[in-house]
């Protein structure tokens, strides 16, 4: 057995004071003697997505007993993206990773764990806890709660949360009665669960699957299933034993399990948020992978084998039971992935896969085989251009394909509300390009997600009419053409900042090219006249974050090159 961190504080003659510290909680020297394990969890009654995590802690913790070590668990903070929609709050959504990310490196750092589970599902949780192992490289497990099932049948799918948004628009413009809008509020979300839909918070949990960081369907067994709680006591098990192995974080996470996730997202077209995340975990892991380059590479030639809600009808549960993660890595293969990536269950890849029973019938509605594509390149693309000259996300998988080539008017303005004010007033028409900028991680701050104004494009029916281009982000359930993340963001004198209104804007998806149809003279002379705004926040977190964080294109994680300028 590897010799355990724990030690420092917990064993010997010198370290009674520790001991004594512990022991007054109840545990007992022989529970001192063991490995100390913890259990990071993100419960809370204010996020549906962890609302269950305190009977799946439980089980962790038995199966941590089981296979001989000691449980200790802690509490982390976790903030719904879904309740910070489209009011301050969502400013300190993106940040709030940062400081999931900081909370959990500082107790397992202070208390010198021996390993540790990570209990959360959602958009910033899952990926603040993947930084936090990548950063302290010790035995480490990500488990989700699971996903929430579908809800009453609405607009020709099963509903959730973001069909009143839909529905707003659709009321608006006078397509439901008022009775038909205020059905959803009771039976849209008829369980706990992270969002139904492959938004972010079930992409991440996917993910973290396909990167060997979560057992096989850990990321996606629905929240209100009795396997949910038997696969966290295999958890548990599982974390002991990579303690025994000395397998770390960092020999899971690698650039060729980084590589697989990007495949995988892709491959069943995740939400554009995982761009970013998925380069915050390398850059924490302090991997040489160039995420943005991979997964422009990748979209053109990894095949598209899944179609989950919004590309589809199907929700997240439904991609479970047609086999999920481990039917869309065994049907992608040797051909796209590194199948001999080392796994938490201690075997790899490959090995998982062979091992797997499907319990429920295929669905080629939902996954199908590498022979029969729903398409032949992937679901997310990277575009660039004189209007992204760093990056534009998008999300082809979601939008209907006659959008693959847009030219648009501009519309322009400076926030999120002003956006949405316009589009339900009926000022946006046909063949607008709406332009949201100043909502980056440092001008938002936070880099909020503009979700309302794309659902409410979608529910006065110009989805299949409209853009709609950002230097924010988009939630994973949003479909139409969008493209999010444009760097370098206005706040930082990126493009963005000087389109004007009636600018024509071209979006190119074949040739991965977004770009401002205004002469190049133009556009400097307008950006020698642009000025830097002042900060929105000139105190507490998001006064410190909107001047430390790095670029969209650059994962948003805190620049320490920022912080030792400041300094300067």
């Amino acid at each position: 057995m590897p010799k355990k961190n724990s030690d420092k504080i917990l064993k010997g003659t010198e370290n009674q004071y520790y001991r004594a510290t512990m022991k007054s909680m109840g545990f007992t020297t022989e529970d001192l003697k063991k490995p100390i394990i913890g259990i990071a969890n993100a419960w809370s009654e204010l996020v549906p997505g962890h609302y269950n995590l305190r009977q799946v802690a439980q089980r962790v913790k038995d199966g941590i007993y089981r296979n001989g070590g000691t449980p200790v668990e802690f509490g982390v903070i976790g903030g719904c993206d879904g309740m910070g929609q489209g009011h301050v709050g969502m400013n300190y959504i993106m940040p709030s990773r940062e400081l999931i990310a900081d909370s959990i490196e500082s107790m397992a750092q202070i208390n010198a764990l021996d390993g540790i589970v990570l209990l959360g599902s959602c958009d910033k949780i899952v990926p603040g806890m993947l930084m936090a192992a990548a950063r302290l490289d010790i035995p480490a497990i990500l488990l989700p709660g699971g996903p929430m099932d579908g809800g009453i049948e609405f607009d020709g799918r099963e509903s959730d949360q973001t069909s009143s948004m839909e529905a707003l628009g659709m009321l608006a413009a006078g397509k439901i009665t008022e009775e038909q809008y205020k059905i959803l509020e009771d039976h849209s979300c008829p369980s706990c669960g992270s969002c139904s839909f492959l938004g972010t918070a079930n992409t991440m949990c996917a993910l973290s699957e396909v990167m060997g960081m979560t057992p096989p369907d850990g990321g996606i067994i629905p929240a209100t299933s009795a396997k949910r709680l038997q696969i966290a006591q295999d958890t548990g098990y599982y974390i002991m034993e990579l303690f025994k192995k000395d397998i770390t974080s960092r020999k899971i996470i690698t650039n060729k399990s980084i590589e697989n996730a990007i495949k995988v997202c892709t491959s069943m077209s995740g939400s554009t948020n995982a761009v970013m995340h998925l380069a915050a975990i390398a850059i924490e892991a302090e991997l040489d992978i160039d995420v943005l380059d991979t997964f422009n590479k990748f979209s053109y030639d990894t095949p598209r084998l899944a179609s989950v809600n919004p590309s589809s009808k199907w929700n997240v549960p439904d991609f479970y039971r047609a086999g999920g993660v481990v039917r869309i890595m065994q049907n992608l293969g040797d051909n796209h992935l590194n199948l001999n990536q080392l796994t938490v269950t201690g075997k790899t890849v490959r090995e998982n896969i062979e091992d797997h029973f499907y319990p429920f019938k295929e669905n080629n509605e939902v996954i199908r085989p590498l022979d029969n594509p729903f398409d032949y390149d992937g679901g997310i693309a990277i575009l660039r251009g004189n209007l992204a000259p760093d990056t534009g996300v998008t999300k082809p998988g979601a939008f209907d394909r006659s959008l693959d080539h847009f030219k648009g008017r501009a519309v322009v303005f400076n926030s999120e509300e002003e956006a949405e004010k316009a589009i339900l007033e009926g000022q946006i028409k046909e063949g607008d390009c709406v332009v949201i900028r100043y909502e980056g991680p440092k001008g938002g701050p936070g880099m909020r997600e503009m979700f309302k104004a794309m659902k409410l494009l979608y529910g006065r029916g110009l989805g299949k009419s409209t853009a709609l281009i950002t230097d924010g982000r988009f939630s994973g359930t949003n479909n139409g053409l969008f493209v999010g993340h444009i760097s370098p963001e206005a706040a930082e004198g990126g493009p963005i900042a000087i389109v004007e209104n009636g600018d024509e804007i071209e979006i190119d998806i074949q040739s991965r090219s977004i770009n401002l149809l205004v002469d190049d003279k133009t556009i400097e002379e307008r950006l020698s006249k642009w000025r830097r705004p002042e900060p929105k926040f000139n105190s507490g977190y998001l006064g410190l974050y909107s001047r430390v964080a790095s670029s969209g294109s650059k994962g948003g994680v805190i620049d320490y090159n920022l912080l030792n300028k400041n300094q300067d």
